[in-house]
């Protein structure tokens, strides 16, 4: 398993208790290939640097995981397909 993070960025139409159901949903999609979650911030709404999708700001969440490295490429997969989620940033630490 090696050490990950993962700042997601949420449209902001989406309300609160859907918010939370996407984090949980990250966290769901964390386990389902034998990670684990071990941080989690929510940075709130914020500006974007340049609009993305004619939106101009976002709502942020910072993971911090543990996952092995060759279920990466479906989790991303996986982030890809939310149609909450307008933009992802998965790094190693």
């Amino acid at each position: 398993m090696r050490a990950y993070e993962l700042a997601i960025i949420i449209r902001p139409t989406v309300d609160d208790t859907r918010v939370a159901e996407v984090v949980e949903k990250v966290k769901q999609d964390v386990q389902s290939f034998n990670g684990q979650v071990t941080a989690e911030k929510m940075w709130g709404r914020r500006g974007l640097a340049y609009p993305i999708e004619k939106h101009r700001e976002g709502i942020y969440v910072l993971f911090e995981l543990n996952m092995p490295p060759d279920s990466l490429t479906q989790f991303e997969q996986n982030l890809k397909l939310s149609e909450e989620i307008i933009r992802y940033m998965l790094v190693k630490i």
